[in-house]
């Protein structure tokens, strides 16, 4: 079964567009989503949400349109954004209360768990809480409701490397027995090298390649060679820079000679982002 279905999602801002975006993802699995700041990824989680109206589209989730069973199927979704600010002065234990009257579902042992785990003390007011202690508290609350769909807006924003680190492990457990997914939103690529299994890359509202991670990378080429070498290859490039060495570029693996002497790599997730926000070819 999938566990999300996007159909041709359209939103239409002053300046900017969200223009028909189309992913989906099987039941547990995790899907890390990817884009520059400004590139679509927010907008579409909150289409996906129902939070915003949309122009078209629809957003299937474990087989039922959103727009039709949402307060449904919310209940079988855990929802975490980073930015967001709960109330700052009240404590813990007082939010959480407020909040689980909405879940039907809502577990408290499992709820003290991750309280264990994330090592939050309930009796803090909001406002004592770092940028980090926030993100892990909104995870909390995002896990203690039986969700099999788990929707990450830069859940590891402000987290140190080893709770990163511990994040990633945990988001990897709830995965395991193949009834959970999660779709986790990140400009921080290196955490989805190491934890997703597929990738959707969205640019400029619009979405450039949905697949599993390895083949992702794989269909493209990081090229580098003498500034001799670039006119072979320079009208095919996505976007390069040159510089007193040579050239650097991205290239589609399709578009690329493999018998060329220019060398050639597999990029990582961060190379191709950067690559693709390069519009015009650049010079350093």
């Amino acid at each position: 079964m999938l566990a999300l279905d996007v159909r041709n999602l359209s939103k239409q801002y002053p300046n900017f567009q969200l223009r028909n975006v189309s992913f989906q993802l099987e039941q547990g699995y995790i899907m890390g989503f990817i884009g520059a700041n400004g590139a679509g990824k927010t907008t579409t989680i909150k289409s996906i949400m129902n939070m915003i109206h949309t122009e078209g589209g629809e957003v299937h989730i474990l087989g039922k349109n959103m727009a039709e069973h949402e307060i449904e199927l919310k209940q079988e979704i855990g929802c975490a954004f980073g930015g967001i600010e709960f109330y700052t002065r009240s404590r813990i234990r007082t939010l959480t209360d407020a909040i689980k009257k909405f879940y039907t579902h809502w577990d408290d042992a499992v709820y003290r768990s991750y309280l264990s785990r994330f090592k939050l003390d309930e009796t803090k007011k909001i406002a004592e809480l770092s940028t980090g202690m926030k993100v892990k508290y909104s995870l909390a609350l995002a896990l203690s409701h039986g969700a099999k769909l788990l929707i990450l807006d830069e859940p590891t924003s402000g987290l140190d490397p080893v709770a990163r680190d511990d994040l990633l492990d945990l988001f990897q457990e709830l995965v395991a027995g193949g009834e959970i997914s999660i779709l986790f939103s990140t400009h921080i690529t290196s955490d989805l090298e190491k934890c997703a299994d597929f990738i959707t890359f969205i640019a400029d509202g619009q979405i450039v390649k949905s697949a599993e991670k390895e083949e992702f990378k794989e269909s493209y080429r990081l090229l580098n060679g003498d500034e001799s070498q670039l006119s072979e290859v320079k009208d095919r490039m996505i976007s390069y820079k040159v510089n007193s060495f040579g050239f650097t570029g991205l290239i589609r693996a399709r578009d690329f000679d493999p018998s060329s002497s220019i060398k050639a790599a597999t990029p990582s997730l961060e190379e191709i982002m950067i690559y693709f926000a390069k519009k015009e070819p650049a010079y350093v």
